[in-house]
Formats: C-alpha cells, structure tokens, sequence
C-alpha cells in the first residue's frame, strides 16, 4: 500500500481509499482530498513535514500524519 507520504516531489497520484476514522477523516475530506481526484506533491518542507501538494487548483500543506491516511496508486 502506497500514502501520500511515500509520494516522491514532482509525482503526480491518484487518490484511491482515506484511512481514519470519524472526524479525523472528515477533515481530509474537506480539504479536497477525495477518492479519484489527483494530487501533485509541490514540495516537502526541509525536515519532512508539511508536504505541500496541488489538489482540486489550489495548494494544500498537509502533515505526514495526515498524508498517512491517504491511500494512492
């Protein structure tokens, strides 16, 4: 299984499954992070996290703990 964490800069992925449970994964969620959409991982800060990444037009940091959750292929 393959997370958003493990997504290298400059790749562009599909998000297939959110991991998590109730509010937590709401979250996600609502930052556009859904299951089909695209993500182009922009940057990852100097100590690893945030991950900055392009999804739905805009740019999105998200914590490695959260990109943990997403599912990609």
């Amino acid at each position: 299984m393959k997370t958003l964490r493990d997504a290298k800069i400059g790749d562009t992925v599909k998000v297939v499954k959110l991991h998590g449970e109730g509010a937590i994964k709401r979250r996600i969620m609502d930052m556009g992070l859904t299951k089909g959409v695209e993500v182009y991982v922009r940057k990852v800060a100097p100590l690893g996290d945030p991950i900055e990444v392009t999804v739905r037009g805009y740019e999105l940091s998200i914590r490695k703990a959260d990109a943990d959750m997403v599912e990609v292929e």
